[in-house]
């Protein structure tokens, strides 16, 4: 039999129904420690360090072979390595072992993700910089980028070079090597060197683009300079045992941080408030040439995961200065944000959460601070729409978010967000749904507590959300209650003509 030389690409949903169909076995390739923190309970531990030619044909028999890691750069980067430790079909599991978001990242990344009924969840890292100041943005992308790389050519065209502006997108392209995809976040920035180093920056800001935030960098920069710090993270303080899924920093009284821990089960507290936690958000600042040093001695280093996080942090913690930036210190906050808002919408429950909490009277985040503007890629619509006065077929929306392009005919709309194109026809009703674009909802249907992915058509009568068991046989259903809704699961249906 010939040895296969590359893995095929599955998502989450294919995975899962060959595994659960007995055709196939997961194969989980991180370290132990990484396996023992979280970890799906079919998954076959075989850590990449260790793994041996036939060693993963061994434990499949006579199945498919479906390799994960954690975010899918592993599996990436080493998949001839993988591909020749069994003899049968190589697959591997596209993003890792798939998002909590489930079938919404199916076809997008996360930061392509739409929220807030105009935006996609990028925007908001990136407004972030272009309201503090920040001209030159480069966009490292790897899985399924696609809708990503779209978006923002639509959407964040108008950065131009004769203003001293740029938005660079840079996809994995092999530019190191011929085999070598973004091996880590650290990888992503030192395959990219050459360019960032041709405009010359003094400073360089390392971002996440999966995170709802609104933050003034420029005081985090400040900070940086001032402090004469080799890096400056930033943090969220957060309940102490709230952090352990966190990369945790141990900050002395001057907040200079003493060690970082990575997800730990008994997170450490701050100096004087012993129960508050200071947690990664992902954000780092560097001088240009110190980064470019500490990358080029850590893609060298055979050990390392080459992630800034897991490996160049906590490097600079040990041998260097490394300080922590609270968010408190520069979130942007309006006058009628009482709070600092930050979210990872990284789980379904979460993603329906913090879209719903938008149509409160006052929600924690106000999207309508214009002194603060989210930007992003504006579609021409005509305004939304609401028609038919009669009893028991009435247009209205109470409590709702309702984007350009919608049409609400003679149905109800209450505590719900409708993004661009949505048509909600007559005898309907949906109640806490968030619903992407250009979604149709058939005559009768009865929605509560739903996300319906984009593009979905909704059959007429369909009731979602008064029979869980119904439900979690035809949707996604989460553990709080919400049921994600795709074309694929809508084609499945059995719906009686």
């Amino acid at each position: 039999m010939t040895v296969p030389t590359e893995l095929t690409p599955l998502t989450p949903a294919e995975a899962k129904a060959l595994v659960d169909q007995g055709k196939a076995i997961l194969v989980d390739i991180r370290e132990p420690n990484e396996h023992a923190r979280e970890n799906i309970a079919s998954a076959a531990l075989a850590p990449l360090s260790r793994i041996a030619a036939g060693e993963a044909d061994a434990a499949a028999g006579d199945k498919l072979v479906i390799f994960h890691c954690q975010s899918g750069m592993r599996t990436a980067s080493n998949a001839g390595r993988l591909a020749g430790t069994c003899r049968g079909e190589a697959y591997v599991l596209a993003g890792g072992r798939g998002s909590r978001l489930m079938e919404l990242t199916d076809k997008r990344a996360k930061p392509a993700v739409f929220f807030g009924g105009k935006t996609r969840i990028i925007d908001f890292a990136l407004s972030n910089a272009l309201n503090s100041g920040i001209r030159r943005i480069a966009i490292a992308t790897q899985y399924k980028a696609h809708s990503l790389i779209r978006h923002l050519q639509r959407g964040w065209s108008f950065l131009r070079p004769e203003r001293n502006e740029s938005l660079d997108l840079l996809p994995a392209s092999q530019r190191i090597s011929e085999t070598s995809w973004y091996a880590g976040t650290a990888d992503a920035v030192f395959q990219n060197i050459d360019i960032i180093a041709s405009y010359r920056p003094k400073h360089v800001i390392i971002l996440a683009g999966d995170h709802i935030y609104k933050m003034d960098y420029e005081l985090m920069l400040q900070q940086h300079v001032n402090s004469g710090a080799d890096v400056t993270v930033g943090c969220l303080e957060v309940p102490r045992m709230e952090a352990v899924g966190f990369g945790v920093m141990h900050v002395d009284a001057d907040d200079r941080i003493v060690s970082f821990v990575e997800k730990p089960t008994d997170p450490p507290g701050l100096p004087g408030n012993p129960e508050i936690a200071l947690a990664s958000m992902g954000i780092y600042v560097f001088e240009t040439d110190f980064l470019f040093d500490r990358l080029r001695r850590d893609t060298e280093d055979p050990a390392s995961s080459h992630d800034f996080g897991k490996d160049l942090i906590p490097y600079i913690v040990e041998h260097g200065k490394a300080m922590a930036h609270r968010f408190t210190a520069s979130c942007v906050r309006s006058e009628n944000e009482v709070q600092a808002y930050w979210r990872d919408v990284g789980t379904v429950d979460a993603y329906w959460e913090a879209n719903i909490d938008l149509t409160d009277i006052v929600p924690a985040l106000d999207l309508y601070d214009q002194n603060w503007p989210i930007w992003t890629n504006v579609e021409l619509t005509p305004p939304a729409k609401f028609v038919h006065d009669q009893d028991g077929r009435r247009g209205t929306a109470v409590s709702s978010m309702v984007s350009g392009g919608c049409v609400v005919s003679g149905a109800s709309v209450r505590r719900t967000l409708l993004f661009t194109g949505v048509r909600v026809n007559s005898y309907s009703a949906l109640d806490g749904a968030v619903v992407l674009p250009h979604v149709q909802i058939g005559r009768g249907a009865q929605l509560s507590n739903v996300v319906v992915d984009r593009g979905v058509v909704i059959p007429p009568g369909l009731v979602v959300g008064e029979d869980p068991v119904l439900d979690a046989k035809r949707f996604r259903r989460t553990e709080k209650g919400i049921c994600l809704i795709t074309k694929p699961m809508i084609a499945k249906l059995a719906l009686p003509a």
